[in-house]
């Protein structure tokens, strides 16, 4: 068995049989150790770990005995097989454009191969042949190349606050001495670089989660990413309100939650301390005032919880629910102070007027009367007013007490009756409660009667008295006079003669109103006589027994020859009237004829002589002058 490499064992048989003198030196060279003095090739390092797409350079050295030319070196792969020749890289499609010779065919077979991937693991060989025949080498064993690639380690998930380690692994020991790059989202960490594979993250923050990966300095190389999980517990809680400005009852409002939790939060929602809703939204559509208040969220995750700030649904919406409250109670008394306060719920707040019956007395939430009198007893209501509406309050009804005023007695009829006869007297006055009612006569210490009417049979001064338990008032007295009948005939007689005398002298002067027209056209003097004469009754008129009563009427105008200096001296005097009435007794031969009126009225220029002529001797005759 031969132990040379390929094709020396035959060189060395041929040498033996043609120089026999030279056979000690064969027996030398057929010993493995003396013989692999002169050829061999040796590899450094002999085991290559390289990273995926890095370049390796192969370095190695071969040698051969002196005398001998090299022809052909290349590099090979394994596996090797006997007796088969193996190939030359160079001429492999994946090789050829990888491949560099860094040798210079003499001793130094340094090659470099670019890109590697996981496909090149192989075991390398170097090949030489010499120009002697058969006389050619395979470094065996060759170089061994493995290729890595660069894998992140680290935990699925951390809580905030932990530490963290992250290994940038390789599936064996790199060759070379490797300077790690670490990044974080594709962005390097530079303080990070480090000879040591290893990445510390010491309590470690939200702000640390996200993609790492890892690399070599001077290597394009970049690992696969490895998510880094932070958990936390919730922050940042916060609400907004859509929409955004004055919210009017009716409308549709919208609540959003948000925070910044991992694992993601749930969300609870709360109205000042009470449960209203869950879930990142709350909504409410056609809002009320019953809606308005504080709101907030609630964050909860795993890891704990946080609540927003409170936000306020301010609603706006018109005055309801009004009404008024009278401060105090029970009686209400004058002079006292009372208040009357006006509630109303309104967003904004309302504006107050204040009414009493249909009549406005004052604004403002309260409305106070001080020293409160019966003026101001009635209903009130109060009006609240904003400008989304309007709403009035019921009435509330000041009821003042007060004692007796205004206390007065009226009499129904006359005040003078005949013995028999009563008067009616009124009590009237103003009080309330309402006064119970005595009737006093002047002069007596008690009462006479009570109630609000009393009918006096006597003559006298009467009055009444109104009291109640606030206090009590008297009127002034009135006067009855009770008579006996005689003294009424009397009484109705003077009363009838006094009428009758009215009646005529209304008749006169309207008579003279009428005339007065026709003496303005005329311009001409008016004289009327109005002349009553007694003569004897005719006994052929029986009807006409009694008081007989004459009347003349007389229009005379002065004579033609009445000159016009007189005229104009009587329009410039002025002018009088008389009336004259005469009464007279009848004679003694008429004994059915009681009496006679005799009535003279006469209108005149005042002329003296005419004057004189109408003068009455009669002493019964009354005159009478108007002017």
């Amino acid at each position: 068995m031969c132990r040379f490499p390929y094709g020396l064992c035959g060189v060395a048989m041929v040498m033996s049989v043609r120089t026999a003198p030279f056979l000690p030196l064969i027996f030398l060279l057929m010993i493995p150790d003396v013989f692999s003095a002169y050829w061999g090739v040796s590899y450094s390092p002999s085991q290559i770990c390289a990273l995926k797409g890095s370049s390796v350079i192969m370095s190695c050295t071969y040698r051969y005995p002196s005398g001998y030319q090299i022809k052909k070196t290349f590099w090979t792969k394994g596996p090797v097989i006997k007796d088969v020749e193996p190939p030359d890289l160079s001429y492999d499609t994946e090789y050829s454009q990888r491949l560099q010779d860094l040798g210079d065919k003499k001793h130094n077979c340094t090659i470099r191969l670019s890109h590697v991937t996981l496909k090149d693991q192989h075991e390398y060989y170097f090949r030489f042949k010499t120009d002697q025949e058969n006389s050619k080498w395979l470094g065996q064993p060759g170089v061994t190349l493995t290729v890595t690639d660069l894998q992140v380690e680290s935990p699925e998930r951390v809580t905030e606050g932990d530490s963290v380690h992250l290994t940038c692994k390789s599936s064996c020991t790199l060759t070379d001495r490797a300077t790690f790059i670490w990044y974080r989202n594709s962005q390097p960490l530079t303080e990070r670089r480090d000879t040591n594979n290893e990445l510390l993250l010491q309590s470690v923050r939200r702000e640390d989660a996200g993609r790492y990966s890892c690399a070599l300095h001077g290597h394009t190389y970049i690992s696969p990413d490895v998510h880094l999980n932070v958990t936390y517990t919730p922050k940042s809680t916060s609400v907004s309100i859509s929409p955004s400005g004055e919210i009017v009852e009716g409308d549709s409002v919208t609540l959003n939650c948000s925070s910044d939790s991992n694992p993601p939060a749930s969300f609870i929602w709360l109205k000042g301390e009470m449960f209203v809703g869950s879930g990142r939204i709350y909504s409410i559509s056609n809002i009320s005032s019953n809606h308005s208040g504080e709101y907030k969220c609630k964050s909860i995750n795993e890891h704990g919880n946080k609540c927003s700030d409170a936000v306020t649904l301010n609603v706006m919406y018109p005055p309801k629910k009004c009404s008024v409250s009278i401060n105090g109670s029970g009686e209400i008394v004058e002079g006292d102070s009372v208040t009357l306060n006006c509630s109303s719920d309104s967003n904004p707040p309302a504006e107050i007027s204040w009414f009493k019956g249909g009549k406005i007395v004052g604004s403002g939430r309260i409305y106070s009367i001080s020293k409160i009198s019966s003026d101001h007893s009635g209903e009130y209501k109060c009006k609240s007013i904003n400008k989304h509406g309007e709403k009035n309050s019921n009435t509330v009804t000041l009821n003042v007490m007060y004692p007796p005023k205004k206390c007065s007695v009226s009499i129904t009829g006359s005040a003078e009756v005949v013995k028999g006869d009563s008067v009616t007297l009124i009590c009237n006055s103003d009080s309330n409660p309402p006064a119970e009612i005595s009737w006093f006569k002047e002069n007596e210490s008690s009462s006479v009667g009570s109630g609000q009417s009393f009918s006096a049979r006597q003559s006298g001064h009467f009055y009444c008295e109104a009291h109640n338990q606030h206090g009590s008032q008297r009127s002034d007295a009135v006067t009855v006079i009770v008579q006996g009948r005689r003294s009424l005939y009397a009484a109705a007689g003077v009363i009838g003669g006094l009428g009758g005398l009215i009646f005529i002298f209304i008749v006169l002067l309207m008579r003279r109103t009428h005339r007065a027209d026709d003496i303005t056209q005329k311009q001409d003097d008016l004289y009327v006589n109005v002349s009553a004469h007694h003569g004897p009754l005719s006994e052929s008129h029986p009807a006409n027994q009694n008081d007989a009563l004459y009347s003349l009427i007389t229009l005379n105008n002065f004579s033609g020859n009445q000159t016009e200096g007189k005229a104009s001296d009587s329009e410039d005097t002025e002018e009088i009237q008389y009336a004259t009435i005469l009464h007279r007794n009848k004679e003694t031969n008429q004994p059915e004829e009681k009496e006679s009126l005799y009535g003279n009225t006469g209108k005149h220029q005042p002329d003296a002589a005419m004057r004189s002529d109408q003068t009455v001797e009669d002493q019964s005759v009354i005159y009478s002058t108007v002017k």
